[in-house]
């Protein structure tokens, strides 16, 4: 069955003076538009192409890749306002509603959001909202301590940042987590640091001492042996360059290099260290 917001794989069944059709199954012929269509297509060819509907609600197919499918989440730019909603840019010749009911705060334009694609019950079109709560559970128990997951950070509250969660999930990164700046739309990998006894996911950005020494010290001998033995990130470094160089904390930092001097595996110096 064919999917609205998704690829479908398809089939062409006929050539026009405009484009194409394609066989949508249960929403019946669809219109490929020629100048969306890819060169050296032929009828009877199977195609993979993206269902939306355009500005007259008609149900049409493309080969332009859109910024985001229903069921995931996009940062996305807000283009124009009016007394429908909010209208956003997702790379499709018709842009993306979000409704007023769907919007926490009124949206404005030229600024960007993070919000989750949904098909709308009532108009069957694909829409937008920033009520991912509504969208995603925040609660878990397919998660792991110390598991690796990618994060989107979408909203910032007085504890810290809200992230998505391999685009399924919501949780929670706590201020004294967060070391580098964030911004809303940024995507970065991070830990599971728990799973509270509700349920709900407490995030980390950089995994428990022990483990997190361990993995930054291979990072850090990796890192030597690319630049010939040498690195100038000394337990002297700004913060900033640290983390730029490796994501994570000089207090972080100063520990591994610790670890490794420990072991004989580096010489540290005023002004470099040294791969022994």
């Amino acid at each position: 069955m064919a999917q609205l917001g998704q690829y479908n794989l398809l089939r062409v069944i006929k050539h026009v003076d405009f484009g194409y059709y394609v066989d949508g199954e249960q929403f019946g012929q669809v219109l490929l538009p020629k100048k969306q269509a890819p060169e050296n297509i032929e009828v009877d060819q199977d195609i993979s192409v993206f269902l939306y509907t355009d500005s007259e609600d008609r149900i049409v197919s493309t080969t332009i890749k859109p910024k985001a499918l229903v069921g995931e989440c996009a940062y996305l730019k807000v283009i124009e306002t009016n007394r429908v909603g909010a209208f956003l840019d997702w790379g499709l010749p018709k842009d993306l509603l979000v409704p007023f009911n769907e919007q926490l705060k009124p949206m404005q334009e030229g600024y960007s959001y993070t919000v989750y694609l949904f098909i709308d019950d009532a108009s069957e079109r694909i829409a937008a909202t920033t009520r991912l709560d509504e969208h995603l559970p925040s609660t878990s128990n397919e998660f792991e301590p110390g598991q690796s997951v990618e994060l989107m950070i979408y909203s910032k509250s007085d504890l810290g940042f809200k992230a998505v969660i391999n685009g399924t999930h919501l949780g929670q990164l706590y201020n004294n987590e967060v070391f580098c700046p964030l911004h809303y739309g940024e995507k970065l990998t991070g830990y599971i640091k728990q799973i509270r006894d509700d349920g709900r996911i407490d995030l980390a950005l950089q995994l428990s001492a022990h483990i997190a020494r361990d993995e930054l010290s291979e990072k850090i001998l990796q890192h030597l042996k690319d630049n010939d033995g040498i690195s100038n990130l000394t337990d002297k470094s700004l913060p900033s360059d640290i983390s730029n160089a490796f994501g994570v904390s000089k207090k972080t930092y100063k520990k591994a290099l610790g670890l490794l001097y420990k072991n004989k595996l580096i010489t540290i110096e005023k002004h470099q260290i040294t791969l022994n």
